[in-house]
């Protein structure tokens, strides 16, 4: 048991940093007599490399004890807008597929994450959340697209 701790404990070292959310709001979607309900949470994101650019991403929270204790696992479904909220500056090179945020949705061994395209025909940002897990994931997605546009300073 110690030995798959430990395992456990390194495998998730190696994750590589990505952008953490912020929490903006939540809906309870099930009542639980023992532990929280099951919700609704939405996030947001900040492109670490992209700046200009935020993400919305709502997505289900299991609740009741063994979601109250972090337990349990989530759902693979969610929802994703990202939108450009200022100037789109590259603060790095780009990679296509790059994680640009992470988030476990069970104790171990589920995540749910998403990444980044560039569309280099289109000029077009284009970003895909997704649940994986070691085993088996889930081919639920959402997809969402940002044209980079000139950004016009408002004069107050």
């Amino acid at each position: 048991m110690a030995l798959a701790k430990s395992i456990v404990a390194a495998a998730l070292l190696l994750l590589p940093a990505v952008g953490q959310g912020r929490e903006i709001g939540e809906v309870d979607t099930v009542f639980k007599w023992l532990g929280p309900n099951h919700k609704i949470v939405v996030e947001a994101f900040d492109d670490p490399k992209v700046s200009g650019v935020t993400c919305y991403l709502s997505r289900a929270k299991t609740g009741g004890i063994k979601g109250g204790l972090g337990l349990a696992e989530d759902r693979a479904e969610a929802s994703i807008a990202c939108r450009q909220v200022g100037p789109i500056r590259f603060d790095q090179g780009l990679k296509d597929g790059e994680t640009v945020f992470r988030e476990r949705t069970s104790l171990v061994f589920k995540t749910m994450q998403v990444v980044r395209f560039f569309d280099r025909e289109r000029n077009t940002l284009v970003y895909l959340v997704y649940s994986d897990r070691v085993i088996e994931g889930s081919p639920q997605n959402a997809v969402t697209a940002i044209p980079i546009l000139p950004w016009a300073e408002s004069v107050r």
